[in-house]
């Protein structure tokens, strides 16, 4: 079998070398296909027949963003014991602990991985399409997928672990940062919650069970593929990777419980925390948008000429270029089911904290209130569309985009019209986006290991 495996592997890197030079013009414009099982599950699928191999992501809404605030975590669990050991499944189906698990996935050459983000808990599936590969790598994802044995003495340890790195974490300054941001900026909102060594000792293996009886079922996936697949080959596909899910009792899903929205910022916060460190750490932000807000685009555009651009942002040259306050800052958005966080970061030294954050509130409340350049925006979009090609130049990168379309309801023909569509905005419609969604008379500010400002103008 390795042999076997050695050979379909070589084979498969061949093809794919040939056929490097053609692949970013042809992926752009191979169409999307989409249908729903008859198990309630929705599918994605872009053939693309160039590599002898197939990428899946399967998507359940069991982000952290449904963990009970005393279970922060739970589903982050639930990703990290999916791979730790399988029940029986069968007569010719023994449990399988961790390593065994390890072992069938390297005898197959395919990978299965899970994680959990704010969102969204995710399976992905790398396989060669060879058709006894695939259909093996499909039953033992399925187990995997289906039938996690959640073993006590294996979720101690891994939980132990887990704490020793939450505690190591906790003495970065970065992390302190993070964990006040978030907690102001989102209030009781689930994206506010972080795991810690508490919530995590509230996690039993009885809890990961419910949680996967719950929101791990057939009718609420979300399948994404991309890979040399005909449609007849994925249904079938599908059908395997979720044919170990638990049924719904009443024979359809019944709705999710609604997470409740972010709610805006009614005033502004500034909180400055006492670190011992060689750089003092800010943050300044506020709640953004839902990804499926209409002005995506506009402010993705207007993010980049601000602060995501790297070092042909505004904010790079104001603070970094003219003042020398920062090596590196940026700003970024995090839309999400529910909104995730606007952000502006940056690290300087202690002293010049407090000048550093104000050049940076004024050059953002400027460009808020005045917008982009016209030669700023034609540079952002002759960098955003020049670049394209590289988000499509691969299946995984592929995946990911069709991954978006699914995860949040967005057309299918998003790809073919995202370049006709950043062309078209103007000065006016980004200006306009950006008054709409931010406020910067209203934003958190966070310092970690600043010096106070009477100290820092005191210095000689």
């Amino acid at each position: 079998m390795y042999k076997t495996l050695k050979t379909i592997a070589a084979r498969a890197f061949l093809i794919s070398a040939g056929a490097i030079f053609y692949t970013q013009s042809a992926w752009a414009l191979l169409p999307i296909q989409h249908w729903t099982e008859p198990s309630g599950a929705r599918v994605w699928l872009v053939e693309s027949p160039a590599i002898p191999m197939v990428d899946v992501q399967v998507d359940f809404d069991a982000g952290a963003r449904r963990d009970p605030a005393p279970q922060a975590g739970l589903a982050a669990a639930a990703a990290l014991m999916s791979s730790k050991g399988v029940t029986a499944g069968g007569p010719n189906e023994p449990p399988m602990d961790e390593n065994e698990l390890g072992e069938a996935w390297a005898d197959l050459g395919a990978s299965f991985e899970a994680g959990a983000e704010r969102d969204g808990l995710a399976f992905s599936l790398r396989s060669l399409t060879e058709p006894d590969l695939l259909d093996r790598a499909a039953r033992l994802a399925a187990r995997q997928l289906g039938q996690p044995s959640y073993a006590p003495d294996v979720w101690q340890r891994e939980r132990a672990r887990w704490s020793a790195a939450i505690k190591e974490a906790d003495t970065r300054p970065g992390t302190v940062a993070g964990k006040a941001f978030n907690a102001a900026v989102f209030g009781s909102h689930p994206y506010g919650q972080r795991a810690t060594a508490e919530t995590l000792n509230n996690i039993q293996p009885a809890d990961l069970q419910a949680f996967h009886a719950q929101y791990l079922q057939a009718c609420r996936a979300r399948v994404s593929i991309v890979g040399a697949l005909t449609r007849s080959q994925a249904q079938t596909l599908v059908q395997t990777l979720l044919s170990r899910l638990p049924a719904p009792q009443a024979g359809a899903c019944a709705p999710l419980p609604a997470v409740a929205e972010v709610q805006p910022l009614a005033r502004a916060v500034q909180e400055d925390v006492p670190f011992a460190s060689a750089q003092a750490h800010v943050l300044i932000g506020q709640p953004g948008f839902v990804r499926r807000d209409p002005d995506f685009l506009a402010l993705l555009v207007g993010n980049h000429i601000l602060g995501g651009g790297g070092f042909t942002s505004r904010l790079t040259n104001e603070v970094r270029e003219k003042r020398g306050l920062s090596y590196s800052v940026g700003s970024s958005f995090s839309p999400g089911l529910n909104a995730g966080a606007f952000v502006v970061g940056l690290q300087t030294r202690p002293d010049q904290a407090a000048q550093a954050v104000q050049v940076t509130r004024d050059v953002l409340a400027r460009f808020v209130a005045e917008g982009p350049t016209e030669a700023e925006l034609r540079a952002a979009k002759d960098n955003l569309v020049g670049g394209f090609a590289l988000r499509i130049d691969s299946n995984r990168k592929l995946l990911a985009n069709v991954v978006n379309i699914a995860w949040n309801d967005l057309p299918l023909d998003y790809l073919e019209h995202w370049t006709d569509r950043v062309e078209a905005l103007t000065v006016a419609d980004i200006r306009a986006a950006l008054q709409r969604k931010l406020q910067p008379e209203r934003m958190v500010t966070v310092t970690v290991g600043a010096q106070p400002a009477a100290t820092a103008k005191a210095r000689p």
